[in-house]
């Protein structure tokens, strides 16, 4: 039997243990959103501190804190979400290739929304920010589950 991880633990506790066979059912997607979530934070806390509180350019800020965000995703999305242990260094640089790959797509979606609502229209960034956000957690789930966290493959 797989030894429980700190969640499977807290979620064992008697006040949260009733809620342990959906966790258990669900647990990669509520990982997933709780890594996403505090990815999300350090997103949008880093935009905030360089665009609206040091009025860097919103561009700059959102690529700036695209890297800080993928730095920490990459790590518990391939560790505590999808569990994706890799036998090689070839293949674990394959697997962060892919990762980097994929977070570079959404990073344009999320380019292209921040130029149209914020650049072009003018509307609040941090506004904009976090429903650009909210698109990216969903199509990174998605990139992250169907091409590069893939058990039995690569």
């Amino acid at each position: 039997m797989k030894n429980k991880d700190i969640f499977d633990r807290i979620m064992s506790l008697p006040i949260l243990k009733r809620f342990y066979p959906f966790y258990y059912k669900n647990k990669q997607i509520l990982l997933y959103l709780f890594f996403g979530g505090l990815t999300t934070l350090i997103s949008i806390a880093i935009f905030y501190l360089l665009n609206v509180t040091l009025e860097v350019n919103e561009h700059i800020s959102n690529l700036v804190s695209w890297i800080a965000a993928v730095l920490f995703a990459f790590h518990t999305n391939r560790v505590m979400v999808f569990e994706a242990k890799t036998d090689s260094a070839g293949a674990f640089f394959y697997q962060m290739l892919k990762f980097y790959m994929g977070r570079v797509a959404t990073l344009l979606v999320e380019e292209i929304i921040i130029f149209i609502f914020i650049t072009k229209m003018g509307l609040y960034s941090l506004a904009v920010k976090l429903f650009a956000q909210i698109l990216v957690i969903i199509l990174n789930y998605i990139i992250s589950k169907s091409l590069i966290f893939r058990k039995g493959r690569d």
